[in-house]
């Protein structure tokens, strides 16, 4: 009992350095929702290239996620997450010259470094939540770091918008004068060195942390091309990688693109939308943690997730945009404010997003045994759908469907959740 308490006790300071790490993340990761549309109106782009935006932040999870892995092999853990905090800095001070000079492959070139050092870190990260504690309380720590990470969501939009407080030119079709550009331009310059100087702190503080070391891992290529070629074999597992790959794709879209839709409404704080978003996911993960398994089974929340997504979307897309009628009853009487029904249906997607990526980890893992590190590996390039969905929404922006007709390329994303929750989790064989 002693020795339990002692490891416990021992645990608290690395247990809240770890903390602080995923809530960085999930501010980096969500900042985007607030910087997509404020880019879009600055540098007058359009949809599709707002999406980019996106595009290049999350695509840096498909090139960098096995690097990365290979690299902390390397340097070890500790080491892995500052040099992830050490990289985003850089792309905190890229952001500057970008903001200057108001070149939009700048923007994306920082968009990009900032997305490489946010793989890595979460690459070193995330072992810590499983290993810095007991295992039999793993998975309590696994929730409420996800609830840190989705909270960091809804700050970061208010903290982007209250520093931009100053800068913001109302109206979507507003014609803007080269003053109100730069002057827009020149908001982003002092937050994002604000930004830099506090990650390059916190890598410096995490150089020099009390953090334990994990066990470095071996380094076998034939035996982990053996390894992939058997999970490779699986077909609950790849099908998991697919549905995780669909619902970062619809998690983003409904995160970041929200903004953009409100913003194309005439809502004047339109980069505070994201905030709405995550605090529906926040709750959505609170829901997971007193419902699963006491009422509902991974595989039935799962699916209840995806049928409520499906709803919400056609909500969405046949909603009427100015109806306020969900506003006028459950924010306005309560001082918040008014916003279009289908703006808001976009925020509850995050309550039907919240339980995916908790449900499918386990049921994609079932059974792997030794093949459960690769799996996982697999899994998190999953990620890489939070490059393409924005991508998919942006290019059906621009056809006759508009912004609001473009969320029906959620619909297909929703039911091949639906399936892996029913039926693809539990096939064993290709055959």
């Amino acid at each position: 009992m002693a020795a339990q308490q002692a490891k416990a006790r021992s645990s608290v300071i690395p247990m809240a350095i770890v903390a602080i790490l995923f809530f960085v993340l999930g501010f980096a990761t969500w900042l985007n929702g607030s910087l997509m549309p404020y880019l879009k109106q600055m540098l007058q782009l359009t949809p599709l290239q707002a999406s980019l935006v996106l595009f290049s932040f999350y695509i840096a999870v498909t090139f960098t996620a096995l690097p990365s892995a290979w690299l902390i092999r390397k340097v070890g853990y500790k080491n892995g997450m500052a040099l992830g905090m050490a990289i985003m800095m850089l792309a905190g001070l890229l952001y500057i010259p970008a903001a200057q000079t108001q070149t939009f492959a700048l923007f994306l070139l920082a968009q990009l470094v900032i997305g490489t050092g946010q793989t890595l870190l979460q690459t070193a990260v995330n072992p810590y939540v499983v290993k810095i504690g007991p295992e039999e309380t793993a998975a309590v720590r696994i929730s409420i770091m996800g609830i840190l990470n989705k909270t960091a969501g809804v700050v970061a939009p208010m903290v982007f918008t209250a520093l931009m407080a100053n800068s913001f030119i109302a109206g979507p079709d507003t014609a803007l004068t080269s003053v109100q550009i730069d002057e827009m331009a020149a908001g982003l310059v002092l937050p994002y060195l604000g930004l830099a100087a506090f990650l390059g702190l916190l890598a410096l503080a995490v150089k020099f942390s009390p953090l334990p070391e994990l066990a470095k891992e071996s380094n076998d290529s034939s035996g982990s091309r053996g390894q992939l070629k058997a999970a490779l074999a699986r077909p609950g597992l790849v099908l998991g990688v697919l549905a995780l790959f669909v619902y970062v794709a619809v998690e983003v879209i409904a995160g970041d693109t929200i903004g953009l839709f409100a913003l194309s409404l005439g809502v004047e704080r339109y980069t505070v939308m994201t905030s709405y978003t995550m605090a529906c996911m926040v709750l959505g993960y609170v829901l997971g943690i007193l419902l699963i398994p006491r009422l509902l089974s991974q595989q039935a929340a799962l699916a209840v997730s995806a049928v409520l997504g499906l709803t919400l979307t056609l909500a969405i897309v046949l909603g009427d945009t100015s109806s306020y009628a969900i506003a006028n009853t459950i924010l306005v009487p309560f001082g918040g404010t008014a916003l279009p029904d289908t703006l808001l249906f976009i925020a509850v997607l995050g309550l039907a997003n919240a339980i995916v990526w908790p449900a499918v980890w386990p049921l994609a893992l079932s059974g792997l045994g030794a093949l459960t590190s690769i799996g996982s590996a697999l899994l998190i390039m999953g990620i890489a759908g939070g490059a393409f969905g924005p991508l998919f929404w942006g290019l059906a922006s621009g056809t006759g469907l508009g912004q609001q007709g473009a969320y029906v390329v959620m619909l297909p994303c929703y039911l091949f959740i639906l399936f892996y929750a029913v039926k693809g989790h539990k096939l064993t064989s290709w055959k």
